[in-house]
């Protein structure tokens, strides 16, 4: 593993350590920084249909992450931007009025036009609504899902968590995640302590992140965010959910390094989202991949 050193600029980077290149995904660490340089050099139109509590972090995530942000929730107006961005993101933080009806239209404008878009259950299972409107969307074919563990769980028809905690650790969901990612099409991202990522054949998990990460409102909203922002600018909806997740993770621990507090450290983690190198992302996010049918 590789150690993260300040360059002439005060951008992170990395040592020379190439870091881990798990045999069963060759080439994965070079792709994922290559995800985070186009992320910056491409500037995707991310359009967030998000929490109302986290609108402003979420903003800010996409701005630092070098992509650039619409908050977009009105029927009247969701479809437009939909079809005009490069990627949507679909929260369930808050459902209410009639951002559900938001949903829907953006997500008919994304499928429409070819946009690949990102559904985030957030508290599905524990809420009747929110659970109702996840099933609806995940029918409509999301690029990616992302949640915790008892979200996946809630989406396949199981127990959901307690409110938007996790019951479940992300290798309990395993085979839920395979099941749901074979039978849709669609990535499963599901975060946790070690966060396990899947395509129904590829398996990725990414051995990284500091739990502040948990202590700020937002970071699991704006990651769904971030997403979005990578699936903008690769095809392979796994490598986007691992280069996000990777971004995150690193930027996290980076940040909790010299900021041990959550009020400093939500303000150093968009810093760092901002200046990290692409090859840092790559090599200090502990990235382990296999093949579904490998032993965890």
């Amino acid at each position: 593993m590789s150690t993260a050193v300040p360059g002439p600029d005060g951008a992170v980077t990395s040592s020379s350590d190439p870091g881990p290149d798990p045999q069963s995904w060759p080439g994965l660490a070079p792709q994922v920084a290559d995800v985070v340089r186009s992320v910056r050099q491409s500037a995707p139109l991310v359009h967030c249909i998000t929490n109302v509590v986290v609108t402003n972090f979420t903003a800010n995530v996409v701005l630092a992450a070098g992509a650039a942000p619409a908050m977009v929730a009105t029927p009247a107006e969701s479809g437009v931007m939909a079809g005009a961005a490069s990627a949507l993101l679909v929260n369930l933080g808050t459902v209410e009025g009639d951002q559900p009806d938001g949903m829907r239209v953006a997500v008919e404008a994304a499928t429409a036009s070819g946009v690949p878009w990102v559904l985030d259950p957030v508290a599905i299972g524990a809420l009747p609504l929110r659970t109702a409107l996840a099933a609806e969307l995940f029918e409509r074919g999301p690029a990616v899902v992302r949640g915790n563990a008892s979200e996946v769980q809630a989406l396949a028809g199981g127990r959901g968590g307690r409110g938007v905690d996790s019951l479940d650790t992300p290798d309990d969901v395993r085979e839920t995640a395979l099941h749901l990612a074979r039978g849709s099409g669609a990535v499963v991202a599901v975060s946790g302590t070690v966060d396990l990522l899947t395509d129904g054949v590829r398996v990725v998990r990414v051995h990284a992140g500091h739990p502040l990460l948990t202590r700020v409102t937002g970071v699991g909203c704006s990651l769904g965010a971030l997403v979005a922002a990578c699936a903008a600018v690769t095809d392979d909806r796994l490598l986007a959910a691992t280069a996000a997740t990777a971004w995150m993770c690193v930027a996290g621990d980076l940040a909790a390094a010299a900021h041990p507090g959550p009020g400093s450290f939500a303000v150093a983690l968009v810093d760092r989202l901002a200046d990290v190198a692409p090859e840092a992302v790559a090599d200090l996010a502990g990235l382990v991949a296999e093949r579904s049918g490998a032993a965890a």
